[in-house]
């Protein structure tokens, strides 16, 4: 497995996790912590990055504290697990019965099997923090002070799809040059959802967590809606080509401090044509077989 990533949580094969089996927590215990030094730090960051990329702009964004999986999974259901010994179980036949789709949603209707404890961050504090030099000084006063290496981090909640088309390809495609994180590298299309969908009508600054109390149903729909959305605005699909996404996991991004992404399984029901190599938007898009990329 690529040292740079690790599994936080991972689902069985032939399983997954469906929106209405995943719940949202949502409190201001779940922020990160800080210190005048550490905010002091967080600035200079962002002062320096503004004036060499005056593109970069902050937004709030969902801070991932930790997940929950029910203790009492029935077996007709959703049966994950955590720990990277569990991609050892994924298989090519993901996902490949609508059928059994069908029997799970009916059989685990109304029950969550996942919960997601969620504060708020912001991107300048995930530049300032995870993507900072202090990273790791940062990780081990974590850990010393209040035994979790990422309570000093931004920790932004991310998504990625797995896309699959209907005659078996997987969508890759080449980051921006003009972005922080992995400038110019193969990546899987995805992004982060936005307080701000939540939030509607309320400024960048004045999103909070007191604003999106009783809106834990919203924050989740908008964690399965911006994937779908990632790829609408990436690979120039219609949503309506777009199954409804599947949470295969959580990842963690070590090159970054371990910052989590969710991860999902969607189905493209067509195929793109000139699949070997086509440009959209200035995105350079690669299609290859499953088992190749």
């Amino acid at each position: 497995m690529d040292p740079e990533v690790s599994v936080m949580l991972h689902c069985a094969p032939s399983q997954g996790l469906e929106e209405h089996q995943i719940r949202a927590e949502i409190s201001t215990r779940f922020n990160r912590r800080s210190s005048p030094e550490i905010e002091k730090h967080i600035e200079a960051v962002w002062n320096d990055r503004v004036t060499k990329e005056p593109w970069l702009f902050n937004g709030a964004k969902f801070r991932l504290h930790s997940a929950e999986l029910s203790t009492s999974i029935p077996s007709t259901s959703m049966n994950c697990v955590a720990g990277d010994e569990a991609l050892q179980a994924l298989n090519s036949d993901i996902f490949d019965s609508e059928n059994h789709a069908a029997s799970r949603r009916n059989a685990s209707k109304h029950q969550a099997l996942l919960s997601l404890q969620l504060g708020l961050t912001c991107y300048k504090d995930f530049l300032g923090t995870n993507w900072s030099q202090e990273a790791l000084n940062l990780q081990k006063r974590g850990d010393v002070e209040v035994g979790d290496p990422q309570a000093f981090l931004a920790q932004p909640l991310g998504v990625g799809a797995v896309m699959v088309t209907s005659d078996g390809q997987v969508v890759m495609l080449r980051r921006s040059q003009k972005v922080a994180e992995a400038a110019g590298l193969i990546d899987i299309p995805g992004g982060h959802p936005e307080p701000k969908a939540v939030c509607q009508g309320v400024s960048e600054e004045a999103i909070s967590v007191d604003l999106m109390q009783d809106s834990e149903r919203a924050v989740i729909s908008e964690i399965f809606s911006s994937v779908c959305a990632e790829i609408r605005d990436e690979v120039n699909v219609p949503l309506s080509f777009l199954s409804a996404p599947v949470l295969m996991g959580i990842a963690l991004n070590h090159t970054s401090a371990g910052r989590p992404s969710a991860e999902f399984y969607i189905r493209y029901r067509s195929h793109i044509k000139h699949s070997d190599h086509i440009t959209y938007g200035g995105l350079y898009l690669y299609v290859g077989s499953l088992g190749l990329i």
